[in-house]
């Protein structure tokens, strides 16, 4: 069967699809939030209880105060990692918590 030239491949509808419904920028988010223990180590993220990300800002809760204490004076590093790893600035701020 030949294509005819109205036929749009489907990774385009598809991608098409996810921006119409800013879907796109979530599935990233789930890509970054699912590589912090390729980002952080595994250390940090057996400590990690909770990460999300809401208006641009990274919130991390750990159960350790001494780890958050480590993580918050590397904090410009984190953002940057967050940010290379989504390819683009996906973040702005951390809270730590």
């Amino acid at each position: 069967m030949r294509r005819t030239s109205n036929e749009t491949p489907l990774g385009q509808v598809i991608d098409k699809l996810m921006k119409a419904y800013r879907l796109d920028g979530k599935l990233k988010e789930l890509d970054v939030l699912e590589a912090w223990p390729e980002m952080m180590g595994i250390a940090v993220a057996n400590r990690t209880k909770e990460l999300f990300i809401k208006n641009k800002v990274l919130h991390i809760h750990l159960d350790s105060s001494v780890m958050r204490d480590e993580l918050a004076h590397g904090k410009q590093i984190i953002i940057q990692r967050v940010n290379e790893k989504a390819g683009f600035e996906m973040i702005t701020d951390i809270w730590f918590s």
